[in-house]
């Protein structure tokens, strides 16, 4: 098959216009990370790696919050697993969508699974079948604006100073706040909020370093699977 075949029978088109408004609105983001980065005394070249390689925004506004000279690599990892056990739900629900692609392919699209990108993934396989070609017009522009942006930032970032001056110093609480929000589903989170909570301000207090990030974030997710299931509702014709 051509590259112009795939590109224009096989959807990779019809992804990527469907979605460039998300490429348009990662860009501030991208330049805040970076900026932020640069800040921490991380280059160009290390911003634009991390980016490449881990392309997940909220870990890596984490982990450029806690980032220390020299780094602590346990509290990195342990952070960004918490952060990010929610893409084994999001790989199984997907699962079933990429089954019949040749195994590379599968694989290597994993990689691309974001919070926005799995949504529109899901919302295309409801209509139609999910190719490689679509996926990638999804995934692929995302991606690269994501790798520039972050990387532009911690080049011009680096010459910000007092970065406290433009409300930057808040960036990271900001961010973070309206995940959360994104996160509530009912009552049912308030035990994990609390547990995460009361780990987390414990750790605080008791431990040297910024362990309590993860341990909070293994506190909720414990807090969380031990819950009961909701009981089922009744069915109408009962």
């Amino acid at each position: 098959m051509t590259a112009r075949r795939f590109i224009a029978e096989e959807g990779f088109a019809a992804g990527a216009l469907t979605i460039l408004p998300l490429v348009v609105a990662v860009f501030p983001f991208g330049l805040l990370l970076g900026t932020l980065a640069a800040q921490k005394g991380l280059s160009p070249l290390e911003v634009s790696l991390m980016s490449a390689t881990v392309f997940a925004g909220a870990s890596q506004f984490v982990a450029i919050e806690i980032w220390s000279d020299p780094a602590q690599v346990a509290l990195l990892g342990a952070t960004a697993l918490m952060i990010n056990l929610r893409h084994v739900l999001k790989g199984a629900a997907l699962a079933p969508q990429i089954r019949h692609w040749p195994r590379p392919l599968a694989y290597s699209g994993l990689v691309f699974i974001a919070d926005e990108h799995w949504a529109f993934y899901l919302r295309r396989a409801a209509t139609a079948p999910l190719t490689p070609a679509y996926y990638a017009g999804l995934a692929l522009p995302l991606y690269a604006a994501w790798v520039a942006t972050t990387t532009l930032g911690a080049l011009f970032g680096g010459a910000l100073r007092e970065p406290e001056r433009y409300g930057l110093d808040f960036a990271f609480t900001a961010v973070f706040l309206t995940l959360l929000v994104g996160l509530w589903k009912g009552r049912r989170s308030l035990w994990p909020w609390l547990a995460s909570a009361a780990v987390a301000v414990a750790a605080y207090l008791l431990l040297p370093g910024v362990w309590y990030i993860a341990l909070g974030g293994l506190a909720g997710s414990l807090a969380g699977a031990l819950q009961v299931p909701p009981a089922p509702e009744a069915s109408d014709a009962a």
